[in-house]
């Protein structure tokens, strides 16, 4: 393949199960039981309330360049959420109302992009398709290229595989990879059952037991001065 100048469409998708897994659980839970180092950085931001979940259909554009993603508007899948690699660039906006419009027409469950955006008012109206970015430019994108599609990215400080999984709520967004998802699902249940617990046991009895803070406290040789 040639870099730079690549549409790859030989990939495989999870099974719609795996990532039906994920729905409704929480981001932050779901990056705890990730070790706390799969979300993506922070200034990659919701614009809307729909919460994001799919298969990474991944687009790599020049700065400022929306070619490629003009192209895998007709490629991607209903359900693929389109992450588009735009190497941080703020100068110029991917896309707008258009282009999010027909993904939207097209059944695409989200598109993430670690650059800006334009025409925020309609695309922050949309209430059945996820929209993310690093903010909000008037100017319009060129359409040069070069670019890819199809192919490993790095995105908001994350690798992304075409075909992992995307998750996203207002916290933020989280790559899972595919062949990792029953085993983290059932971490990540396990996770928000015992936090729903401890808020439950907060409401009712006003504590919240933590004894690991006294023992770690205890280890670093803390000492209370009253």
């Amino acid at each position: 393949m040639r870099t730079g100048s690549v549409i790859n469409l030989k990939f495989d998708r999870p099974d719609e199960k795996l990532v039906e897994l994920f729905r409704e659980l929480p981001v932050a839970n779901i990056d705890d039981a990730l070790g706390r180092m799969s979300a993506v950085d922070q200034n990659i931001r919701p614009v809307n309330d729909v919460q994001l979940l799919g298969p990474a259909f991944t687009v790599k554009v020049a700065q400022g360049d929306n070619l490629y993603f003009h192209k895998a508007l007709d490629l991607a899948k209903p359900g693929d959420v389109i992450v588009i690699d735009s190497m941080g660039s703020k100068d110029r906006a991917i896309f707008g109302e258009l282009m999010a419009g027909y993904c939207r027409q097209r059944g695409i469950a989200g598109i993430i992009t670690d650059g800006p955006i334009r025409d925020i008012d309609d695309i922050a109206s949309y209430e059945d398709m996820s929209v993310y970015s690093n903010g909000v430019v008037p100017n319009g994108p060129y359409k040069n290229g070069p670019g890819e599609i199809g192919t490993t990215i790095s995105f908001g400080g994350q690798v992304v595989r075409p075909g992992d999984i995307i998750a996203g709520d207002k916290d933020g967004i989280v790559v899972i990879k595919p062949e990792e998802a029953e085993e983290l699902a059932e971490k990540v249940r396990a996770i928000n059952e015992k936090e729903t617990k401890i808020i439950e046991t907060m409401k009712n009895e006003g504590t919240y037991d933590r004894p690991w803070v006294d023992e770690t406290l205890a280890k670093l040789g803390a000492e209370t001065i009253e």
